[in-house]
């Protein structure tokens, strides 16, 4: 199986709110063939999550590593962001070579579809949560790096992509 190119900054697209998918496209063998290729894709990378608008879609779909498994998601909203939060570093695939430091939520409830198109429920935390809210940031336009308190790698590279900051 093959993997598409992930796009990365300064692509305009990574900045664009992503649309919804209709339903009734889940089960097609188009869409299906897509989300077995952004789970390659997200593979191929060394990524722990994979956003649609990264392998040149503007569609909300993610792909999820999390400890129970790989989930490839249609339409995710995170419902629920509880209070608690953690700091943790973070890289992304379409910010290559740049780590910043980020607050999240420590625990999160995402509703999303599945492949087959039924909704599933997930209730989160730690390093799982992170994935989800970075995952479903980037349906809407938002990088790490929006959120980073501090870039502690790769500076200069993000300069280099944005033009200063």
């Amino acid at each position: 199986m093959s993997s598409l190119p992930i796009i990365s900054l300064p692509t305009a697209s990574l900045r664009e709110r992503s649309v919804e998918v209709d339903p009734s496209l889940i089960g097609t063998p188009d869409f299906q063939a897509f989300l077995d290729v952004m789970i390659e894709s997200m593979w191929a990378a060394d990524g722990v999550g994979l956003a649609a608008p990264q392998v040149g879609r503007n569609e909300r779909v993610i792909i999820v590593n999390l400890k129970s498994g790989v989930y490839p998601l249609v339409n995710p909203v995170i419902e629920k962001m509880f209070e608690a939060t953690i700091e943790g570093e973070e890289g992304c695939l379409s910010v290559p070579r740049v780590w910043g430091t980020v607050e999240r939520a420590k625990r999160v409830t995402v509703t999303a579809l599945n492949r087959h198109g039924r909704r599933e429920t997930f209730d989160v935390k730690d390093s799982d949560a992170v994935v989800f809210q970075h995952e479903v940031d980037h349906l809407d336009g938002i990088l790490f790096i929006d959120k980073a308190v501090e870039i502690t790698k790769g500076e200069e590279n993000l300069k280099a992509m944005i033009g200063g900051r």
